[in-house]
């Protein structure tokens, strides 16, 4: 491997992580607070009971159900917060998410880097203008990714199988001031859309995917990672210019380690140089700045919370 790395998204001023432990994450969304089930914060809390207690919504999940409950009334609609250069849209949904996955501040970053150092050469435009750099985001979710490209100048196509989700990045491309940005929003099983691309020869110069362990397309198609990932792989390097920009792939429910997405960038390594950088996707927690623990009267570390995998590739 060139890099590993732990990428670590800090507290900012709308998002948050004041507290985990015990199988659970207390973070702060805007002005509101939600506690929700994390297994990864395997340690114990740092915040008083009374300080998780006052959490506005906080998610149940037992052997009957699962499902948010809330201490005071929150917008029906969601509420917007800003967050990595962008405003996002947070509304808890039935399955615990928020609407963002606040540790993927640091990839929207080097994504638009890279987008940028494409389009200049020692601080002299190039040939290649940021707005003919063109982005593939699959299993796109609510549009953190897509929009972050977009941003910096590129075109992007972002599919999800989830027509909800994409009504959602819809939304939050409205609220970021980026509803008229080159996005071509496509509700589609990913496997599907990629083979009709290869069939169109269509093209593109860089790729981002987070396809989850198990999942269903909008007809219903089945997905499997252990099962579809790597014909989806294969596929994706036959949509690759010659002269390709990124690649990235995140994980976080499937189980596996960032080594075994480094293998499957290996082969653009060795067709184009660059580099592969790996590693974990990390959220700081703010408890421990300035509290008082409950070791005595020393205080906390600011810890980190695991949140998932990485491997990414680039020129």
């Amino acid at each position: 491997m060139d890099t590993s790395r732990i990428l670590i998204t800090h507290p900012g001023p709308d998002y948050e992580l004041l507290d985990s432990g015990e199988g659970e994450k207390l973070e702060r969304y805007g002005s509101f607070t939600l506690s929700r089930p994390d297994p990864q914060a395997l340690w114990l809390k740092q915040l008083p009971a009374s300080a998780w207690d006052k959490a506005d919504g906080y998610f149940i999940r037992g052997s009957d159900r699962a499902e948010w409950s809330f201490r005071r009334e929150l917008p029906a609609d969601g509420w917007p917060i800003s967050f990595g250069g962008l405003t996002m849209l947070i509304k808890p949904t039935a399955f615990k998410h928020t609407g963002i996955f606040p540790e993927q501040a640091a990839n929207w970053e080097w994504m638009q880097k890279r987008i940028g150092e494409r389009s200049t050469k020692d601080g002299v435009r190039s040939t290649k203008d940021s707005a003919d750099i063109e982005v593939l985001n699959l299993f796109g979710y609510t549009g953190g990714a897509t929009l972050a490209c977009a941003q910096a100048g590129a075109k992007v196509v972002h599919i999800d199988g989830s027509k909800s989700a994409v009504a959602w990045a819809r939304d939050n491309a409205e609220l970021s001031g980026l509803a008229d940005k080159p996005i071509r929003w496509i509700v589609e099983d990913a496997r599907i859309f990629v083979e009709r691309e290869i069939r169109r020869g269509r093209m593109y110069d860089a790729i981002i995917m987070d396809p989850p362990a198990f999942g269903h397309g909008p007809s219903n198609e089945l997905w499997k990672i252990e099962e579809h990932f790597l014909p989806l792989i294969a596929d994706c390097m036959k949509l690759l210019k010659p002269d390709p920009l990124f690649f990235v792939i995140n994980g976080y429910s499937a189980g596996y380690s960032a080594i075994a997405y480094m293998n499957d960038l290996l082969p653009l390594k060795e067709k184009h140089g660059g580099e592969i950088e790996i590693g974990e996707l990390a959220i700081q927690e703010s408890a421990g700045k300035g509290v008082v623990g409950k070791a005595g009267d020393k205080k906390m570390p600011a810890r980190l919370l695991p949140a998932g995998i990485f491997a990414r590739w680039a020129r």
